[in-house]
């Protein structure tokens, strides 16, 4: 079957348990697994992601790089439908070996990513499951949530 139907099987099974139990499993993990993860070795999320941007952290971030906001707009953001804004590349403008050069002031998206200590895990899961295979921290929390949880694997 393999583990994309393992996956899917995963996902089913998640969404029968009672969310307050599967989210402080969650945080648990992702506390512990976080913690030795070196993200600047990866990068893949800001090598693959596409990031929405705010009116507020634009402004911000036009001004911390002294740019005239209508420039900074021009060079770093696309407008998307319903006034949505979005990074114009990917990967990320900001990545350089590795690293976010604006760091201090990055959008709420990269600060947030992968988001598993944030609640309502289950309400992600199509999400977490489109990252699984992107982000170290998403594949081990749920790999070593399957262990948990006694979850019957595929044999290959």
């Amino acid at each position: 079957m393999g583990l994309e139907a393992e996956n899917l099987r995963f996902k089913d099974y998640l969404v029968s348990l009672d969310s307050t139990s599967l989210d402080q499993m969650v945080f648990e993990l992702e506390a512990s697994i976080s913690a030795k993860v070196d993200c600047t070795k990866c990068g893949n999320c800001c090598k693959s992601l596409m990031i929405t941007v705010s009116e507020p952290e634009a402004e911000n971030l036009a001004e911390v790089l002294n740019l005239e906001r209508n420039n900074f707009d021009k060079q770093y953001l696309e407008k998307g439908m319903h006034g949505l804004m979005l990074i114009n590349t990917i990967p990320c403008h900001f990545l350089a070996e590795n690293k976010c050069t604006v760091y201090e002031h990055r959008f709420e998206g990269c600060r947030e990513f992968p988001a598993l200590h944030l609640p309502h895990f289950q309400k992600r899961l199509f999400t977490h499951f489109m990252h699984y295979q992107r982000c170290p921290i998403i594949f081990n929390v749920v790999e070593q949530l399957k262990d948990e949880m006694s979850f019957e694997r595929d044999k290959d």
